[in-house]
């Protein structure tokens, strides 16, 4: 671990991990939800990890409903699960 890394909890495993080995996702002001693979993109960020159980976990508990106190369509999150399977 980098000291300089600094430390992110996954919005579905609940662990704290380098903000470096998770994926960001991101909330606009257009209210628009999508994945921030640069992790630089302006907007209220959550983080999830690399896992396809994390994604899962995630969708079945509505866990972006939860971070973003509003309904999120978890479409993205599917579309990027089966990339990551591939």
């Amino acid at each position: 671990m980098s000291p300089r890394d600094p430390l992110r909890m996954c919005i579905a495993c609940r662990e704290m991990k380098e903000k470096s080995s998770l994926v960001r996702i991101v909330k606009d002001q257009s209210g628009k939800v999508s994945l921030d693979l640069t992790g630089k993109a302006n907007g209220r960020g959550c983080y999830i990890c690399h896992s396809t159980d994390c994604i899962d976990k995630a969708i079945k508990t509505k866990a972006l409903n939860r971070a973003y106190k509003c309904d999120i369509n978890s479409d993205f999150l599917l579309d990027y699960r089966q990339t990551l399977q591939k």
